[in-house]
């Protein structure tokens, strides 16, 4: 069921998405040779708790997961899509790019982000799979204005990335989020224009496209959580709540 949020709902997750893009910048401006993805996992807590709030994926269990998520931040490095578990002896190398996704948990609801930053010099392929993944972000924004429908964001993404030639991973998707990390209603990064769900105003939804330099098959790892592309080229990721109005989306994971 989809779940149209108050006025008072919609204040609360404004104030929640400025302080998550407020945490998730700043653990992008200490990405560097030489850090774990463990120290960055560290410095989101820290962060999140300073400001009295709550990371919203530590010892999150989504239905179907074996066991919780054991960390604050998903740190997804290279190949790995998303997911990927912060470890004290993952040290990032020159070149490498990585994915980090936070959740927060501000007065009782909920906002997610992500983005995709390389480590020290990276090459062009990976520069131009980082641009073209957030700029498919922004088409699925623009496209997700209230009386379209769900199917018109996935296609728009789809129409933008057919050009690039990469892999739009399929089995992951955007979704409803809020009350609850994850809501109704799933928002495929592919689809048909004119299907779906109705966007209706006061829907809060967040967007993540997720692109393969190479195929759109995925595999899941033996710890049960992170996602590596299929044939071990890299991937990026970038994501954004949204609320949905009459006009124009507003971004709420903006500083």
């Amino acid at each position: 069921m989809i779940i149209i949020k108050t006025k008072e709902e919609i204040e609360i997750l404004r104030e929640g998405g400025k302080r998550l893009a407020t945490v998730l910048y700043k653990v992008r401006d200490i990405i560097k040779p030489g850090i774990s993805t463990k120290d960055l996992d560290d410095y989101a807590f820290k962060l999140i708790k300073e400001m009295g709030d709550e990371p919203a994926f530590l010892n999150y269990r989504p239905e179907g997961a074996d066991s919780p998520f054991p960390a604050s931040l998903c740190v997804s490095v290279n190949n790995e899509v998303v997911h990927g578990i912060p470890d004290a002896k993952r040290i990032l190398k020159e070149g490498d790019i990585v994915s980090i996704d936070l959740g927060l948990k501000h007065k009782g609801l909920f906002t997610d982000m992500a983005l995709t930053a390389g480590v020290g010099e990276v090459s062009n392929s990976s520069i131009k799979l980082m641009k073209a993944t957030e700029d498919a972000l922004k088409v699925g924004i623009a496209v997700s204005q209230g009386g379209n429908r769900i199917g018109d964001i996935g296609f728009a993404i789809e129409n933008f990335v057919r050009k690039y030639r990469y892999g739009i991973v399929e089995v992951l998707s955007g979704h409803g989020v809020g009350k609850k990390v994850h809501e109704d209603p799933y928002i495929p990064n592919f689809g048909k224009s004119g299907t779906g769900a109705k966007l209706v105003p006061g829907m809060v939804i967040a967007l993540e496209p997720m692109l393969n330099n190479g195929t759109k098959n995925v595999i899941l790892d033996e710890d049960g959580w992170t996602f590596r592309t299929a044939d071990g080229k890299k991937s990026a990721h970038f994501e954004h709540t949204i609320l949905i109005t009459e006009g124009e989306p507003e971004i709420l994971t903006k500083i």
